[in-house]
């Protein structure tokens, strides 16, 4: 018994539930899908309402804006089986046996599992390149990969977690600041939630262009260092957390940050134009986060 749960905001997810729906027959699995627009009055909506007419499925428009922990709180609250299917509404399954995937290791003992994220080639335009390159190089992970420090490379648009765990770890939580995976790879890892990583990749079609993303990655940076300050999180496997550290132990934070902010208008001009290098994308993170850590 699954319960199939996609936020959504101003998007299309009409197509996501659709295939679903066709998956889940197929696997003969009882299930249910609901869909949540937070808030948006997007016209898309139009199309969302199709989601009404598939087998056990409902679509809801909330009336006002929540954000993005609330409206997944929402969706768990209002499932009626034991586990969880979120995805992102911006995503499209990789494989036609990608629900039997999921059907097939809830049976083993674990609590929480990722399927990871993939890139299609036809996702790449000039305005997107970061995100691009980013999702290509750091989240198209192989299971075995993510597996080996199973709490680092957390992807919330695509796993399966037992309901009961899943209110349990975010009932006090309902920041809706962009960044929040680092605080439920925490959680996962504080609690000792049992966590595995197959490859039942989604296709992840909603990127944003490079200045939308570069603000988002600063807004993500401000997130993670509320709940470093709050401690929340500690190192728990970031690696941009474990850098801080380092320098912060020879006392070189400040100066680092002073060293990157003479190059911060060429560090831009690079990550968002074609061949964004991502080692300057990382340098750029670091810098934005020593300055803003007090």
């Amino acid at each position: 018994m699954l319960s199939i749960l996609i936020p959504t905001y101003n998007y299309n997810a009409y197509p996501l539930a659709l295939e679903l729906e066709k998956q889940a027959l197929k696997a003969k699995v009882i299930f249910e899908i609901i869909c949540v627009d937070d808030g948006s009055f997007s016209h898309l909506n139009i199309e969302n309402q199709k989601i009404n007419l598939l087998t056990n499925s409902k679509f809801i428009e909330a009336k006002t804006n929540v954000g993005r922990i609330a409206s997944r709180q929402f969706l768990a609250e209002k499932a009626q089986y034991n586990w969880l299917l979120f995805l992102d509404a911006d995503v499209l399954p990789k494989n036609d046996d990608f629900l039997i995937k999921y059907l097939e290791e809830v049976k083993d003992n674990y609590d929480a599992i990722f399927g990871g994220f993939a890139y299609k080639e036809a996702s790449y335009s000039k305005n997107k390149t970061l995100r691009y390159t980013f999702g290509k190089k750091r989240e198209e992970v192989d299971a075995s990969r993510r597996n080996r420090t199973p709490y680092k490379v957390i992807i919330s648009a695509n796993f399966i977690i037992k309901k009961i765990i899943y209110l349990k770890l975010l009932k006090n939580n309902t920041d809706n600041s962009y960044g929040m995976d680092y605080l439920f790879g925490a959680l996962l890892k504080k609690h000792q939630i049992k966590t595995y990583h197959i490859n039942n990749e989604v296709y992840h079609f909603g990127l944003d262009n490079n200045i939308e993303f570069l603000k988002k990655t600063e807004e993500a940076m401000l997130t993670l260092n509320s709940l470093y300050v709050s401690k929340q999180i500690t190192n728990n496997n970031i690696s941009l957390l474990k850098a801080y550290s380092f320098l912060k132990f020879f006392y070189l934070q400040h100066l680092f940050c002073k060293f990157v902010a003479l190059f911060d208008s060429k560090i831009k001009e690079n990550i968002t134009h074609e061949n964004p290098n991502l080692i300057l994308f990382d340098l750029y993170r670091l810098g934005y986060f020593c300055r803003i850590h007090k």
